[in-house]
């Protein structure tokens, strides 16, 4: 076994329980855990043996653009599109953070994080 993963990932989004989220948007980092099988891969040094990060990227990027209300609702889209949308993967772990959220008071970032 081992894991891709991407981190750092910055999004400038328009996800948001309140209405001026919705419209004013605000910057969104995702981190990214892919646990797979490294070893044909490795072997054969192939881009079609390995999970695709460019692949990935892209599922979540797309799915950034998608406005949700809450962030476990964009974290659980992006992790089942990477199953329906990739191959040989075991488990993903997503940490999805909004930066500076308006909770009237300075807050770094809030963040969720799930695993399927």
């Amino acid at each position: 076994m081992g894991f891709i993963e991407i981190e750092g990932m910055e999004f400038y989004a328009y996800h948001g329980h309140y209405k001026e989220e919705k419209i004013v948007g605000n910057r969104f980092l995702v981190d990214l855990k892919i646990e797979t099988d490294c070893r044909k891969a490795a072997e054969s040094d192939q881009i079609e043996d390995a999970v695709n990060y460019q692949t990935a990227y892209k599922i979540i990027k797309a799915e950034m653009q998608k406005k949700s209300n809450l962030l476990e609702n964009i974290a659980g889209r992006i992790i089942d599109a990477l199953y329906d949308k990739l191959e040989h993967i075991q488990s993903i772990t997503i940490k999805l953070s909004k930066i500076n959220p308006p909770m009237g008071g300075k807050i770094e970032k809030v963040s969720i994080s799930m695993t399927k």
